[in-house]
């Protein structure tokens, strides 16, 4: 009896330990407690049923099921404040699985989120309990608790710490299961010396093989195994689509100009506590922009009351309680950063801290959110520096051709700015000082809208717009600038008053600087007198193009023309066959034409790039290398600023050519190597630039050409087929300077 008790106290350790593993995701210790509790109860089942027939320890383990899963329900549903009965019960175990992996870290502990380990704790219970305790086969019950200790540090993914105690501890007591099972030899089951010289051949002839056997496998798995120690785990929730937006509310940008126009329009209440002075009440962040339309591009994840591991920032709670009105959609009002949320179940963006209601907001709907607000000190921000990484390229790319008067405009709120704080306020002052806010501009934020609103006509409604078109207009510049830049919109919050309304809604900017989204207001002020834009800065026109041949309108006194005589059937035949020959011919001297001319540019573009990186001076041959990256940038679709020194055109050229993932057959995804770096090319293109004459050695100039052509040579072979092929026959890079 004590040795098949400890045993049992072996299993239930090792259950234990599995629920160890699986709690650093959830929010406090209670799904920790109630797996405890069902292994507890499947162990203690099993023990206590040993010595009854087979047969009655499944009937008697469903009932303790069954009680187990009604207890973890109704005590997760008093917990979480969420319903409890037994038709939710049904509901949450069919939910259970896309819940779990949907779920933002840390979840919090429901019924749909704690049944599925309660349940499958139970079972690996029964069956380790059943296999060690009735059977003793200790070593063969140990599968289920190993099994669901590897679903949890799965499940778990890199979501959790270095491995600690847990595995440790469940190697304790897997050990201890195995010492307890050791039986002393009966008197009928000891061996004669021959079998017992016979047994410890076979012994040692077992040891031999398998320690042969452990050192084959340590050669072969030993590498790839070791390579696998500093990777993080795979993140199963990246399987699962995650609740997605509705085209009404992936640019909610554009709603801006409907709600300026009914002003009026009530679209919910809220009462916020904690402050003086309420800060804007944000809906949507917008990440990402395409040079027509700002998109949301968020990632959310099902969430609890609680929607922050720990509080993010250490300002002062705000709380606020919303009743929704007339606004509609599934993006959910809530002030900057929300920690916690009460009366309804969300999904939240981690990112950003936006939040969305997957049933969608309705009348009536009433909730309330706790969030810290971010107090941004003034003294700090004249020091802050800006990112420059792979995470934060997302916000500062600029997809497609930006209007050349914007990127003048960009350089010129640059000249003599190196704080990137001042920039900002640089372009601040500038869209405060020289725009108008109006509620009737049309919505827009395309490159051709911005750049209307900054240099069209006032007479004809440029240089107007609502906070679509400042926000807007902020971002292009500051990204421009190499300032990481979003787009939040939001709804003012006037004290004293609860009501919200269409008039209330707002678009501001916000950048990144320090790991922190600081908040910016390109609006103009009440009292603020609008200047002229073309007394502080005029665009300079484009490269001026010889203009098309003028037709002169035919005057009134024009001679009549006589009418064309008509063709008889009988002389139309020879011209009709005579005209095909011609298009024949015509056709055929173009494929030739095109045909030469795809052989010939090519050759014409290797035999320039080998005489200019081979010929002349060190420094002439420098910027001709540097030449080529340019060059290789723009046919890449990724043209270098004009304002970028060239060391920042060096790390916006590694910017540039990040590897993508290629899916090969059998959805296998690779990664390409990294682009060879351009940095060397860059320090010698500034000493040609600044420094004395000769200064730069034979030595340097070829190993310029050689980072060049490696740089432009890999960033080619990273595009699609068709890309190469367009690459190679593209003539214009003859004519570039």
């Amino acid at each position: 009896m004590v040795r098949r008790l400890l045993i049992a106290v072996a299993l239930l350790g090792m259950l234990v330990m599995a629920a160890f593993a699986l709690a650093p995701i959830y929010h406090g210790p209670l799904l920790l407690q109630l797996m405890a509790g069902a292994a507890a109860g499947s162990v203690g089942i099993s023990f206590a049923a040993r010595r009854l027939p087979a047969w009655s320890a499944a009937p008697l383990s469903v009932l303790g099921l069954t009680g187990a899963a009604l207890l973890a329900m109704r005590v997760s549903a008093a917990a979480a404040g969420v319903d409890g009965s037994v038709p939710a019960l049904r509901e949450a175990l069919r939910n259970s699985i896309p819940r779990l992996l949907l779920a933002l870290i840390p979840i919090e502990p429901q019924p749909d989120t704690v049944l599925l380990p309660v349940i499958l704790t139970w079972l690996a219970g029964l069956a380790a309990g059943e296999l060690g305790i009735r059977y003793h086969r200790v070593l063969l019950s140990y599968a289920p608790p190993t099994v669901l200790f590897g679903g949890a540090l799965y499940l778990v993914g890199p979501n959790g710490s270095a491995a600690g105690w847990v595995p440790l501890a469940y190697s304790g007591f897997a050990v201890l299961g195995l010492i307890v099972s050791n039986r002393p030899p009966s008197e009928d089951q000891r061996v004669s010396a021959d079998q017992l010289r016979t047994l410890r051949l076979r012994v040692g002839a077992g040891a031999v093989a398998g320690l042969a056997a452990i050192v084959a496998l340590s050669q072969l798995l030993g590498p790839s195994v070791a390579a696998k120690v500093g990777t993080s785990p795979v993140e199963p929730r990246n399987m699962v689509t995650p609740p997605q937006l509705d085209s009404l509310d992936e640019s909610p940008l554009v709603r801006l100009s409907g709600w300026a126009l009914n002003h009026d329009q009530h679209l919910f209440d809220v009462e916020v506590t904690g402050t003086d002075a309420p800060p804007p009440i944000r809906l949507a962040v917008l990440n990402d922009y395409d040079g027509v339309t700002w998109r949301v591009g968020a990632t959310y994840r099902n969430a609890g009351r609680v929607v922050a591991a720990k509080p993010v920032l250490t300002d002062p709670q705000v709380r606020q309680a919303f009743r929704i009105a007339d606004l509609d959609g599934r993006l959910l009002p809530g002030i900057a950063t929300p920690e916690e949320v009460n009366g309804v179940r969300v999904a939240v963006d981690t990112s950003d801290g936006t939040m969305i209601l997957s049933d969608g907001l309705r009348p009536g709907l009433e909730y309330s959110v706790v969030s810290r607000v971010h107090r941004p000190d003034e003294n700090a921000m004249q020091v802050a520096d800006v990112p420059n990484t792979d995470a934060v390229a997302r916000h500062l790319a600029l997809p497609g051709k930006v209007p050349d008067s914007i990127a003048q405009l960009a350089r010129h709120l640059g000249e003599g700015v190196s704080s990137p704080y001042q920039k900002a306020f640089a372009i601040v002052g500038w869209l405060s000082e020289h725009y108008k806010v109006v509620g009737d501009a049309p919505s827009g934020h395309a490159y051709p809208n911005v750049e209307y609103f900054l240099f069209g006509p006032k007479q004809a409604g440029g240089q107007k717009g609502t906070s679509e078109q400042f926000a807007a207009a902020f971002a292009v510049l500051a990204r421009l600038m190499g300032l990481p830049t979003r787009l939040a919109v939001g709804f003012r919050v006037e004290p004293g008053r609860n009501e919200v309304r269409g008039g209330d809604a707002v678009a501001w900017p916000e950048v990144l600087f320090n790991g922190v989204w600081e908040p910016f207001d390109p609006m103009p002020k009440a009292d603020t007198v609008q200047r002229p834009t073309e007394d502080d800065f005029r665009p300079k026109p484009p490269a001026s193009q010889p203009p098309p041949e003028t037709v002169p309108a035919p005057s009134d006194s024009a001679a009549p023309q006589s009418p064309k005589p008509s063709v008889t059937p009988s002389t139309e035949a020879g011209p009709r066959r005579s005209s095909g020959v011609a298009v024949t011919v015509t056709a055929g001297s173009l494929l030739l034409a095109l045909l030469a001319l795809a052989a010939s540019v090519p050759l014409a573009r290797r035999t320039r790039r080998r005489r200019r990186l081979g010929r002349g001076t060190p420094e002439q041959r420098v910027e001709a290398a540097w030449a080529e990256v340019l060059t290789g940038l723009r046919l890449a679709g990724r043209p270098a600023p004009p304002h970028l020194s060239a060391s920042e055109v060096a790390g916006y050229a590694a910017t540039a050519a990040t590897g993508r993932a290629h899916s090969k057959p059998g959805g296998v995804a690779t990664i390409r190597s990294a682009t060879p770096p351009v940095d060397d090319l860059a320090a010698l293109v500034n000493t040609v630039a600044f420094a004395f004459a000769g200064s730069v050695s034979e030595e340097q100039a070829a190993r310029a050409a050689v980072q060049a052509v490696a740089y432009v040579d890999e960033l080619r072979a990273r595009r699609g087929f068709w890309r190469r092929l367009r690459w190679s026959l593209d003539p214009r890079p003859l004519f570039w300077k």
